[in-house]
């Protein structure tokens, strides 16, 4: 059993390995990645507020965590919340198909397409531990795009509080590491390097139990 104390290191060890840490800049569009996280909603209109983005993009259907908390489709909840927060209809698309991130990417490219908006760069919004799987899979699926990420400005404590559920959210964790290892080889994203003590960070946090976010057949 690996200590408690391990636990919490590696998981901010993976925690800060996910942050991208891109400058803002102005973008074409900001596509907030649905999830079960509504602070990625409110991290877009943050955005959109500051004069960054003219134009929020919301992708995602539903999945096993966000169907009971979201039940309409976690990029209607978003649009959703963005609206509570003053944002005008004219300024949000929403994509309400898309079931992982390759999807995310695709469909809200076709979206994007049939809109008629150009597009020359792009914000992808998700969850902080998330920001390297959308970057990996945009570059691979958007070539021709000038591609940066965004999330929450939280630290890891913060919103481990926040969700509520620290298994939960180190399970994620750990799952956005494997996919980084494991998906450029099926075609999904670019490869991206994983340092040694981020390995073996993920490691340590798999012997240890926190598996349930884990592709199978890797």
């Amino acid at each position: 059993m690996v200590p408690a104390g391990q636990v919490w290191e590696d998981a901010r060890t993976l925690w800060a390995f996910q942050l991208m840490g891109h400058d803002e800049r102005p973008c074409s569009v900001a596509v907030g990645l649905g999830s079960h996280d509504l602070g990625v909603a409110d991290a877009s209109v943050e955005l959109y507020r500051r004069g960054l983005v003219p134009l929020i993009v919301f992708t995602g259907a539903t999945s096993d965590t966000t169907r009971e908390v979201m039940p309409r489709g976690e990029a209607v909840h978003y649009r959703e919340r963005a609206r509570e927060l003053g944002v005008p209809g004219e300024a949000l698309l929403t994509e309400t198909q898309a079931r992982n991130t390759g999807e995310n990417v695709t469909f809200t490219r076709t979206l994007l397409s049939e809109a008629g908006v150009a597009v020359e760069s792009v914000v992808f919004v998700s969850k902080p531990y998330e920001e390297r799987r959308a970057y990996a899979t945009a570059r691979k699926l958007w070539p021709g795009v000038e591609v940066t990420c965004h999330s929450a400005a939280v630290g890891f404590e913060e919103y481990l509080e926040r969700i509520g559920d620290s298994r939960k959210v180190i399970s994620m964790l750990v799952g956005a590491v494997q996919r980084l290892l494991v998906y450029p080889e099926r075609g999904f994203m670019i490869e991206m390097a994983v340092p040694a003590r981020v390995r073996t960070a993920y490691q340590r946090l798999c012997d240890a139990g926190y598996t349930s976010r884990l592709v199978t057949g890797a």
